[in-house]
């Protein structure tokens, strides 16, 4: 499913996901009114699975006042083919925070419901903010939305000033203009609206499929409703220690571009690469590409075709988010090949970030990283850990360390982070590759060990970001579409290896 997973953790969504982002039409998606049934119509936007069904759902802005202002909710189904061996409804959860699980029924849909042999009718939400919901804005003017700006890279030197005066520019954004639909974005309220979700369906249970940051938003879900969930799948987990939401997912990018480096660096000197070939060697291309990343940061290349410089952050951010995807390794090593040739004329090659983040996908990550738990106010701190994180890690030069929106948010968490336990039914299956640049394979052990008993883990010696139907692992995907259709799990934990699977 890599188009689903490309949703995945801290804005690599805004580099896929939104390029073609679905919508529903509003005429052809209300709720029928008071009766709490969803009005199913045909998905009129262009790529939609053909037979797919569209509704609108609307739901409390603040569940604590149920009868209050409410948000509507985009929502998508693609039924099961086949009725005769139907058992319930699977939910794809999408990453993000922002991705939409209506594209991902479109795009992945028909994959899954093959998978899963009809077992499930297929279905997707928007969750508050994102796509066809009620929209999310904060007003956040175009320059501090590129995403090399947004993210807050350093500069080279490791000066984090401008990033400063950018988050604290963000936060004020969203405090005058994102109103009570951007504080109200949490990952506590998508998952009680995926509970209206399944209440609308008539489902006494859901099963589920989370990818990256829909990871966290299934165990938060099956921590709160354990009793709602059927069979449960975390594809590419992110640490859930309370005390590291948000903060700990950022750091994670660091070790985790490390880890992955070494797959894109063997693919980079395959023989079969011939003429295009980085180096000789694959212990040749981290020196090679931090040399490179240097030298554009003294003297940055421009792009012809949008006249944005490719500077030191530019190159870095681009294989940062490379390294998810195998499929992408050819245009990362294209941009590399451009900037290593000699000469000041302009880089041919496209622009890898040729616009800014649409306005929703930038409050979307603010408000739910910052409304989910309370962050350090202290610039001094996010100075010595960029220090300390460029030391450590310099492909990715300090940025997972650096500072966010967070630091200067208005108000504090309206509820404490929630903390996933051992408590609840043993009908979890995660699945995680071990070289994740994303969700690194550390996070993923955190998560099995706090949901204990519950859970089951298949790890697969395999770099990227997603698993299930993205690997091309037939032991991994063979264990969750089975998971999925018979209930069955492995006994223990095991490992997925090319050549088959061993325990752990």
């Amino acid at each position: 499913m890599r188009s689903h997973t490309r949703t995945g953790i801290l804005l690599a969504l805004s580099v896929a996901a939104c390029a073609g982002a679905l919508t529903v039409p509003a005429q052809a998606a209300a709720a029928v009114p008071g009766s709490g049934a969803l009005d199913w119509r045909t998905c009129g936007a262009k790529g939609s699975a053909p037979g797919s069904e569209c509704a609108s759902l609307p739901v409390p802005l603040d569940y604590r006042k149920p009868s209050g202002p409410t948000v509507d909710i985009a929502v998508s189904r693609l039924r099961s083919d086949r009725p005769g061996a139907r058992r319930g409804t699977l939910l794809l959860i999408a990453g993000g925070p922002g991705g939409s699980g209506v594209e991902a029924v479109a795009r992945e849909g028909e994959k899954v419901r093959q998978a899963t042999q009809g077992s499930y009718d297929v279905v997707g939400i928007d969750p508050r903010g994102v796509g066809g919901s009620t929209a999310a804005d904060c007003g956040i003017a175009e320059d501090d939305r590129q995403l090399v700006e947004f993210r807050a890279w350093p500069r080279p030197d490791g000066d984090i000033s401008e990033g400063v005066a950018r988050a604290r520019r963000i936060a004020e954004a969203c405090a005058r203009n994102g109103g009570d639909v951007v504080r109200s974005l949490t990952t506590r309220n998508e998952a009680r609206d995926i509970d209206s979700f399944r209440r609308a369906l008539g489902e006494k249970k859901l099963s589920a499929v989370g990818v990256s940051y829909g990871t966290y938003v299934g165990a938060v879900y099956a921590q709160m409703f354990p009793e709602r969930t059927d069979r449960w799948v975390l594809d590419s987990s992110l640490d859930p220690d309370p005390s590291r939401v948000g903060r700990g997912w950022l750091a994670g990018m660091a070790p985790g571009a490390e880890e992955s480096l070494p797959d894109f660096a063997r693919w980079a000197t395959d023989p079969a690469r011939g003429k295009d070939r980085l180096a000789e060697r694959p212990e040749d291309v981290r020196p090679v590409f931090l040399t490179l990343a240097s030298e554009l940061d003294r003297k940055p290349r421009t792009f012809k075709d949008t006249g944005h410089r490719l500077t030191g952050n530019a190159l870095r951010q681009s294989l940062q988010l490379s390294l998810y995807d195998p499929d992408r390794y050819p245009q990362a090593a294209a941009l590399i090949r451009a900037a290593r040739s000699g000469g000041d004329s302009p880089l041919t090659v496209p622009d890898p970030f040729p616009d800014p983040l649409p306005q929703r996908d930038a409050a979307v990550f603010a408000g739910v990283v910052c409304n989910d738990a309370s962050w350090s106010r202290d610039v001094s701190s996010y100075e010595r850990a960029v220090a300390a994180d460029r030391a450590r890690y310099p492909l990715t030069a300090g940025m997972p360390a650096s500072i966010t929106p967070c630091a200067f948010w208005k108000g504090e968490p309206a509820e404490k982070p929630t903390r996933i336990t051992s408590r609840g039914p043993s009908n979890i299956l995660m699945v995680q590759n071990l070289r994740d640049p994303a969700t690194p394979y550390r996070g993923a052990l955190k998560m099995r060990a706090a949901l204990g008993d519950r859970a089951r883990l298949v790890s697969v010696d395999a770099g990227g970001h997603g698993v299930w139907l993205d690997t091309g692992n037939a032991c991994s995907d063979r264990a969750v579409s089975r998971f999925l259709v018979t209930g069955q799990r492995p006994a223990g934990d095991v490992l997925c290896t090319a050549e088959g699977q061993r325990s752990q």
